[in-house]
């Protein structure tokens, strides 16, 4: 994991790290990005991170998806990294986007979006909270493109 901010603060006894002002997280192919990244490191060597966005903004997130040319992106007020399951958590008004190569292929918003990166699976929660009811209505919005048609055998 590779992190660069413009001010870090490291308490070795805690295994905490807090990176501060334009922070960006790379880990492989993801990229994290907000203006505060706080890292904590468990006995195991296992990472888990809170990303946090400048004020009226939303945090970033991007991942290239295993063998294929696609990527998945979101944003959210939060942004939650575990590290030992390969889990992202976009938080409170949150959207995820697929892109196939270029073009956008998948979008979804939510109050929160769970993202497994292990199984190519999104949850995704609409309950309304008083901060983002006007946003979302308290429901989820998704707008998926149709995938190709395999050919039939024959």
């Amino acid at each position: 994991m590779n992190i660069e901010a413009d001010n870090l603060v490291h308490d070795e006894l805690r295994q905490v790290s807090i990176f501060t002002g334009r922070a960006v997280l790379n880990k492989g192919t993801m990229v994290m990005r907000g203006t505060k990244i706080e890292i904590r490191e468990d006995a195991d060597g296992y990472q888990y991170g809170i990303i946090l966005p400048e004020p009226n903004k939303r945090a970033f997130f991007r991942q290239k998806r295993e063998g294929v040319d696609e990527f998945v992106e979101g944003e959210g007020l939060r942004i939650e990294y575990d590290g030992k399951i390969d889990r992202v958590k976009l938080i409170d008004n949150a959207e995820v986007r697929r892109y196939k190569g270029p073009i956008l292929n998948d979008q979804m918003t939510g109050k929160v979006i769970t993202y497994e990166n292990l199984t190519d699976l999104f949850t995704i929660d609409g309950r309304p909270t008083d901060d983002n009811v006007n946003k979302t209505g308290g429901r989820v919005r998704a707008t998926l493109a149709p995938r190709k048609k395999l050919p039939e055998a024959r």
